[in-house]
């Protein structure tokens, strides 16, 4: 069994990173055609093309986390229709390779892509994807949303703080930041304002700073008005960068553990959090996609082939995985929409095609 599995993990290991690199050659290259034209339009600001080549590099680990279970599929398809066709895998199915043992075969392998998917959606892609923002913010300016920015709530023991940030640059650097500090009543108590704030270890260090304090006058009950300018100012609090990279950008260029700490505090301040919840929960499950996707491919093992036909099954794969997509896709936003349950929202493209796939198994495999 060492040998057929070295064999099957080999030849699908071999196929899934061929379809990989030819699917990240094609997103480059629209990556190319679009860098391009920012290249001749920030040519002024001193975005050359060797900026651009940067960028589209920095996009590679974020492609291949998107592609990774279709490659799975695909690759898996080919090898599986291809052993078919040559009779290979009917000589291991005669030697002892039974329909149970090349499922947990195939899930062994299954568990490595998960992994690898989650170590790039998690650690790798994030980290590649803040620093292609922080290459254009150099050149492009930082990030903005409208007019009026990002805007962000905490709660500090009988302090409510609604803070504003009108530019951000992906990794720890924003500017003109506004603070607004409130009393539990939904009083003004203060505004804050900063050209400049860098994020340091739980606290924004706030350059070159105004501040405006709101007090009563006794015993006249008049309302005063103090202002303190500052050079810097050290303010604590437990808003992290992406926490604010997540108001300005969409939630999945967030870490799962990110994630979790931004639903946490969304909650804590009586903030709506569905969204946040199925993009955590769609991270936790789309790895796992890599071993739905393997389960589908098995059944083509078993099929009888004729010459030709092995690119019209892997044009079927390539048609599943994109409907698998497509349904992960409609069910984040239709759940987000219709406020279901964020953990089924996100688990059910995956539980529908691991049905299907058992289903075919069965049918095709052990029933016949």
């Amino acid at each position: 069994m060492k040998t057929v599995r070295r064999l099957l993990h080999g030849e699908i290991i071999t196929a899934v990173a061929f379809v990989a690199v030819g699917f990240l050659a094609l997103f480059m290259f629209f990556d190319l055609v679009d860098e391009l034209q920012a290249v001749a339009k920030h040519a002024a600001q001193g975005y050359q093309l060797q900026q651009a080549l940067f960028y589209i590099a920095l996009k590679v680990p974020e492609h291949l986390y998107q592609l990774l279970p279709l490659s799975v599929l695909i690759g898996c398809i080919f090898v599986m229709a291809r052993l078919a066709q040559s009779s290979e895998f009917t000589i291991l199915r005669t030697g002892g390779l039974d329909p149970l043992r090349a499922l947990v075969t195939l899930l062994r392998l299954g568990v490595i892509f998960v992994g690898l998917t989650f170590v790039i959606g998690d650690y790798i892609a994030p980290w590649a994807d803040r620093q292609a923002i922080q290459v254009k913010a150099l050149y492009q300016g930082h990030l903005t949303i409208g007019q009026t920015g990002a805007w962000l709530k905490e709660k500090q023991n009988e302090r409510h703080f609604a803070v504003n940030v009108r530019s951000f640059d992906g990794i720890a650097h924003m500017r003109n930041v506004r603070i607004h500090e409130f009393n539990e009543a939904g009083q003004l108590l203060g505004i804050t304002t900063a050209e400049q704030a860098d994020i340091h270890n739980g606290q924004w260090a706030l350059q070159q700073v105004a501040q405006k304090t709101v007090g009563i006058e006794k015993p006249s009950s008049t309302l005063k008005y103090v202002s303190q300018k500052h050079q810097e100012l050290l303010w604590p609090t437990e808003i992290s960068a992406d926490m604010v990279a997540a108001a300005l950008l969409t939630p999945d260029r967030m870490r799962t553990w990110e994630l979790f700490k931004y639903m946490r505090h969304l909650s804590s301040n009586n903030q709506n959090s569905q969204r946040y919840e199925i993009e955590f929960w769609r991270k936790v499950f789309y790895p796992l996609s890599c071993l739905v996707m393997l389960v589908l491919a098995l059944p083509f093992a078993y099929l009888h082939f004729r010459t030709g036909q092995i690119a019209g099954h892997v044009f079927l794969g390539v048609l599943a995985g994109i409907s698998f997509s497509l349904l992960n896709n409609v069910f984040r936003f239709v759940g987000d929409l219709q406020n279901w349950e964020p953990w089924l929202t996100s688990a059910a493209p995956s539980l529908i095609y691991s049905a299907i796939s058992l289903a075919a198994f069965w049918w095709m495999v052990l029933r016949r």
